[in-house]
Order: C-alpha cells, then structure tokens, then sequence
C-alpha cells in the first residue's frame, strides 16, 4: 500500500510541476480569473450613484418649471444632452440607445392652482419599451424627486409610512458578496478546463498509453491528479484573496482553515467533471464543445455573477441542482456571513453526493487512450 501511495506522491509531484511550467495554464487557472477579479471589484468599488443621458425639453415658461428644469439639468443622476434640439431628434437618438429617456415639462407645467396656491403639473416621461428596465428606474428617480417637493410644498405627514434598514451585521460591502462568485469561476476553471487540456493532448503523444503499460492504476492517476490541481487551486485562491484584501479591501467575515477546506473539497468535486470529459474524450475536438455545454449553465446558472433570485421559479429550482450551487452557496455564507463548516452541512452533503456521482461516472468513462 505504502509503494501505491508513494507513486501518487510522485505523479502529484510531476503534475504539479508541469503545471507551473505551462504558461497557458497559468494564465487560465491564476491571470484570467484576476482579470475578472479587478472587472467586479472595479464595478463594485464605484461611487454606486447611477446617471443617465435624457433629453430635456421645458416647454413652460412658469418660474417653477425652470426651476425644476435647472434641478434636473445639476443633477449627477441626469446628464442632459443639450445638442438635442427636437423631439423627432430625441426619439431617433433613443432608438439607437444614445440616450436613455426624454424628459417633457408641457406647457401648464407649474402653473399655479388658483385654490391651493400650489404649482401643478405633470412631468412627462418618454423610454423605450426595448430598454424599460432603464425607463422604470428613471419614473422612479423621478416619481421620488416630485413627491419630495410635495412634502415640501404641503408640509403633511403621510399617515402610513414604510422604514427600511439593511442587514450587515459584519459591515460588508458589494464586492465582499461578489468575490465568493468569482472563486466559484475560478474552480471551475482549475477543474474542468486543465483536464480537457491536459488529457488529449498526452493522449496524442501516447503518454497515457504508456502510463497504461505500468503497474499505476486509474485510482491512483486520478487521486495525484486531484492532489496537483488541489495545490494550484490553493495558490490560485490565495492570489485572488491576496489581491483582493489589499487593493479591494475584501472583508472576510469568516475563518480561513474552513475556506481552504471548503475550497480544496469544492475543486476534488468540480475536478472529477473534468477527470470524466477528459478522460473520455479522445482529442480536444470532442472535449471542448462537450466541456462548453457542462460548463456554462453552471456559469450562468449557479449564482457566479448574478443572484439566483432574478430568475424565474422553475430556473431556480433547475439551478439549485447544479454542482456548482452549494459551492458558491457555502463560499458565500463562509466568506460573508461568518459561519463554519458544521453551519453548511446541507452544502457539504450536496457537494459529498455529487462527488459519487461524478467520480461514479469518471472512473467508468476513462480511458487511456
């Protein structure tokens, strides 16, 4: 046992070797997921104010609706294109998605009702059906800048109100949730796509051919190759959090032994997929559209890059079932919410069945050539 053991030493030890010595898979596996790293930090790290480009046209001549034109014109939310001159003009430029909404104060706009005393008026607000995510988010900005100069105006406290308070109990920013996301893209490409690089390509030069001739077993191939990529992982990990505590100011809620831990056992499950699709696959022809199709409905699915929450029920439940799910999952409530391994046991059963299954089907698809 202990000959058996020292030969997974030794081709950990060459497969370790040869990845540091591949510059491709040091870019793949450590420079492309910093790459996205800095793309999300930077995002996350903005200012946070959103802007649009409107056109603007007051076509009253009220005291107020200049008033209320000039607010909107110093606006930061609003940058107002001031080269539109007609509306025909405005809608041309909407349609082709240079500017986000037009903005029309019409004629009675401000006038003064003669029982209230108060300046009326609607404010006019015209997107496009192709862009209404923006057009609900401008009625909003603007709906909540008139009802604050209602208040103003009648001085009376609404009866009912509604108070908001947020959650963060470990004083976390944006970027602290999105980088348990982008680890899980990191896994995925230290074990999936170095399998289906590496595997075709000594299977041309009739490397695991000959490896077939020796007394080493599929096991102990498979169990130096998870023990390699375990180690990449571990550097490519503590690069991305390095990077991200000093330049993004990561704030890591939780503790470090039982991220690894997860860490090292979420890229042993994820790694068995691409052990299968190498493994089976005889050249890189077959292993790279097969390896897409695996890949990026976890990518997109699992809540790498945008919560789950915004997809409909059914794809919810659909993506829950992904292997990738209960990695980001238990990243993100070890990295954000401070918990500890025996807090995500359902995480941890989830990824212990998926590793049978998948290692199930690995070692019954392999072949040496």
């Amino acid at each position: 046992m202990k000959q058996k053991l020292r030969t997974v030493l030794v081709f950990t030890k060459l497969s370790t070797r040869r990845f540091f010595r591949d510059r491709l898979a040091i870019f793949f596996s450590i420079l492309f997921p910093l790459i996205f790293l800095f793309v999300f930090g930077s995002i996350s790290k903005g200012n946070g104010s959103p802007s649009f480009n409107v056109a603007l046209f007051n076509e009253s001549k009220t005291p107020f609706s200049r008033q209320f034109a000039g607010e909107i014109e110093k606006s930061k939310v609003f940058k107002v294109n001031k080269t539109v001159t007609t509306l025909a003009e405005a809608k041309d430029k909407m349609s082709k998605s240079q500017i986000d909404g037009i903005i029309t104060l019409p004629p009675t706009f401000g006038s003064v009702d003669a029982t209230s005393n108060y300046p009326t008026g609607n404010v006019n607000l015209l997107y496009s059906a192709s862009n209404a995510s923006t057009g609900q988010t401008l009625e909003t900005i603007l709906s909540g800048s008139v009802s604050a100069i209602n208040d103003t105006l009648t001085r009376s406290k609404p009866p009912l109100a509604v108070t908001t308070k947020t959650v963060n109990d470990h004083k976390l920013t944006a970027f602290d949730y999105t980088f348990s996301g982008l680890l899980g893209f990191s896994i995925i490409g230290i074990g999936i796509f170095g399998p289906i690089n590496v595997f075709p390509e000594l299977k041309k030069q009739g490397i695991l051919r000959r490896l077939h001739t020796t007394p080493i077993r599929v096991w102990q191939y498979f169990m130096s190759t998870m023990f390699s990529q375990a180690i990449t992982g571990v550097v490519a990990i503590s690069v991305q959090f390095a990077v991200a505590i000093s330049i993004f100011k990561l704030h890591v809620a939780g503790n470090y032994f039982a991220i690894i831990a997860f860490t090292v056992l979420s890229i042993f499950m994820i790694l068995g997929i691409g052990l299968a699709i190498g493994g089976w696959a005889k050249n890189e022809r077959q292993a790279a559209p097969l390896s897409n199709i695996v890949v990026f409905p976890m990518m997109f699915l699992s809540g790498t890059f945008f919560p789950r929450y915004l997809m409909p029920d059914w794809l919810q439940h659909l993506a829950a079932y992904l292997p990738l799910t209960p990695v980001i999952d238990g990243l993100r409530q070890l990295i954000t919410e401070g918990q500890n391994l025996a807090q995500i046991g359902p995480q941890l059963g989830e990824i212990g069945i998926w590793l049978v299954v998948i290692y199930a089907i690995a070692f019954r698809v392999f072949r040496w050539e």
